[in-house]
């Protein structure tokens, strides 16, 4: 989806992106959008990593006997 934009297309949303928000606040965004990719990728890496886990290991050390 996003190979089809191309340079033109890409610098056309980055001025309009500048004239809808303003040069002080787009940094901020781009900070935030880091931010919230960052947290998504390790939450996506812990989500794998907890389904790579073994089954064998019972995961809670409460048991009723």
């Amino acid at each position: 989806m996003l190979s089809n934009i191309g340079i033109p297309g890409l610098i056309l949303i980055l001025v309009l992106a500048l004239i809808i928000f303003g040069p002080k606040k787009l940094p901020e965004i781009g900070r935030a959008f880091g931010q919230t990719l960052k947290e998504f990728k390790n939450s996506a890496r812990d989500l794998t990593r907890d389904e790579d886990e073994p089954k064998d290991k019972p995961k809670n050390s409460l048991s009723k006997d």
